[in-house]
């Protein structure tokens, strides 16, 4: 289910990960949701009505959460995702202490009354301050902020323990630390969980190693902090801070690749020409010692002038990765360049700068090494689970779905655009051309992510069916132990196939609930970094509210009610009603994707640029409100 709420919603039926090619949409009148919500696994009764199929929630089968953020206002809460439309009585023994104004966060106790009964389970604080927000989306996403006592002193007792260990299991691992190792990090990054080294052979060939945090030697099995990181699965980047895995003991700390000292590493070693062409690989524990930490604009100013610390490596390694990237497009890979928005704060965590990260060469080199050892891990874990059996994690990502793909085409065709090539077996070459056809237009971020939606999501499996969006039989996640709790799972599998073991009946079990459990949670992380993104873009406008500013945007998206707006230098979206369009009566037409003026045709399509002003601005909510700046 999803977009429920007073207006109805939408089933996806199709198979657990809405991948199947069968999959499609069965629209629910507000009526027949019963007690459903946005993202809810449901049954339900299809009937058709005319043409069209509609849907009856006949019960819930697993709710999303149970828990909900909003706002106590004149004695009632106010729920702070309009989604939410169910009426609600709270307990009122649990209200003592909530007063008007407050963030609280609330459990559902009774869904089956009517109106459902909540209580009240934490105080988040007042409406407005920095701080509540921050913790009002991370509780509204279930995310955790602090970690458990135990789980803190386990963290402390392994840093405290390093050093005397060290001399030890430096004896067990390939001691890389004579040979040029260097990160490539963004400015403010903590923790740093990889590290490449260069080394030249002969004529032809170089050793690049990828060398990755052994995470996985401090996390131990059914230990405090494997518990806590398993339950996490991921670090949550938030704009003003980092929600960690791992506590900072280790994540910034002894598993941190910090320059000048000693690491321990789980790597992937390759023998590799200037072309790409690999003619060997190791995998194994190691101990690095990182000579230098680069920020990624300091690595590119490297590479731009042609001279500076490690020059010539970083110059093999752009060269390497450059030759990756163009076999990578040959057989298949799909190139996303989209937007990533960044958010300057002040010291009072007031935004005064939104803006575009730019893409440096820098960041592409890094990638390539990336996908290099996470596609060689998982074709490794493959062959070995054939040879040992049991079996492995594998990062997959399924076909498009063709009903999408439809929808696909007609939106194309409303922006005049046409893909050559068959679309029912729209694939890899059909996306890049369509691609390089847009490139350096307004709308080319438009069309990126009108394609990125009409895929399938990328999931954790333990069945393998490769990844369509990098043109991969087999990929898996390796490189990110300290902020990704599969990639840990993958260190685990990688040793036991390297000393000859397998997966028993119990672990298999264990790593399918991982597997789904941790992609499940990566929806909730990605979702609280795109509201805490959305909470300061509104912030930020409200500085500009009654200033009668002009902004140049893109129309994202058109509905019967108005249309949806995006301003092109901060990529703030904002809803233009339909009602403030007061120059004719507007029709919605959704094969066109247009809003059309009956008398005048006037015409708002997806992708039109718009010149907007601020009309409302609810900074709680995350939302903007735009009106056009001429009728």
């Amino acid at each position: 289910m999803y977009l429920a709420g007073k207006k109805g919603g939408f089933v996806e039926v199709g198979n657990e990960n809405n991948t199947s090619k069968e999959a499609r949409e069965i629209h629910v009148y507000p009526d027949s949701l019963g007690t459903a919500l946005h993202m809810d696994r449901v049954l339900i009764k299809v009937e058709k009505r005319g043409k069209e199929e509609m849907g009856e929630v006949v019960r819930v089968i697993e709710r999303t959460k149970n828990r909900f953020v909003g706002t106590y206002r004149d004695k009632q809460f106010v729920p702070d995702d309009r989604r939410f439309y169910l009426p609600i009585n709270l307990i009122q023994q649990t209200l003592e202490k909530v007063t008007e104004g407050d963030k609280t966060l609330i459990e559902i106790t009774d869904w089956h009354c009517e109106p459902i009964v909540a209580k009240v389970v934490g105080i988040l604080g007042k409406q407005g301050d920095h701080e509540t927000e921050i913790r009002s989306i991370l509780a509204s996403s279930g995310i955790v902020y602090d970690f458990p006592p135990e789980v803190e002193a386990e963290a402390e007792k392994q840093k405290n323990d390093y050093l005397s260990i060290l001399p030890e299991e430096i004896k067990l691992r390939r001691d890389m630390r004579g040979v040029t190792t260097f990160t490539i990090d963004p400015a403010d990054a903590k923790d740093f969980d990889d590290a490449i080294s260069i080394r030249k052979l002969d004529d032809e060939y170089y050793e690049v190693g990828i060398h990755i945090a052994d995470a996985s030697f401090f996390v131990q099995p059914e230990s405090a902090l494997d518990t806590e990181a398993s339950a996490r699965a991921n670090s949550v980047y938030l704009v003003d801070r980092t929600i960690p895995m791992l506590p900072e003991s280790l994540s910034a700390d002894i598993c941190s690749l910090l320059p000048n000292q000693d690491r321990l590493t789980y790597s992937t070693i390759v023998e590799i020409n200037k072309a790409g062409k690999v003619r060997s690989e190791w995998f194994g524990r190691t101990i690095i010692h990182s000579i230098k930490r680069f920020t990624y604009e300091e690595a590119a100013t490297v590479l731009r002038q042609g001279s500076g610390p490690h020059y010539a490596e970083l110059t093999i390694a752009n060269e390497i990765s450059l030759a990756l990237h163009k076999e990578r497009v040959a057989k298949g890979s799909v190139i996303f360049d989209r937007d990533e928005v960044r958010v300057e704060l002040d010291k009072n965590n007031r935004p005064i700068r939104i803006y575009v990260k730019e893409r440096l060469p820098t960041h592409k080199l890094i990638e390539e090494l990336m996908l290099l050892a996470n596609k060689h891990v998982a074709h490794f874990l493959h062959k070995a689970v054939g040879k040992h059996g049991g079996g492995s994690m594998y990062r997959i990502h399924d076909q498009p779905d063709k009903d999408r793909i439809a929808n696909l085409e007609l939106f194309l065709k409303s922006l005049g655009y046409k893909i050559e090539g068959n679309w029912k077996q729209f694939g890899h070459q059909e996306i890049n051309k369509l691609f390089l056809s847009v490139q350096g237009a307004d709308i080319e971020n438009l069309v990126q992510t009108a394609v990125l939606r009409s895929m399938s999501k990328a999931v954790y499996s333990m069945r393998n069916i490769g990844h369509f969006g990098l043109g991969f039989d087999f990929y898996t996640h390796f490189t990110s132990p300290i902020r990704r709790y599969p990639d840990i799972l993958i260190h685990r599998l990688l040793t036991k196939y390297l000393a000859g073991k397998s997966l028993d009946k119990v672990e298999l079990i264990n790593f399918e609930r991982s597997a789904r459990y941790s992609s499940d949670k990566e929806k909730e992380a990605a979702g609280a970094e795109r509201e805490s993104i959305k909470y300061k873009q509104a912030e930020y406008m409200q500085a500009h509210l009654g200033k009668g500013e002009v902004f140049e945007g893109t129309i994202t998206g058109v509905t019967e009610w108005g249309l949806f707006v995006e301003e092109n230098t901060t990529k703030c979206e904002g809803l233009v009603r339909l009602s403030s369009i007061g120059d004719d009566y507007y029709e919605f037409d959704e094969k066109k994707f247009a809003l059309i003026g009956k008398r005048t045709k006037r015409t708002f399509r997806l992708g039109d640029m718009a010149h907007i002003k601020l009309s409302e601005v609810d900074v709680p909510r995350h939302q903007i409100t735009w009106v056009l700046a001429s009728q």
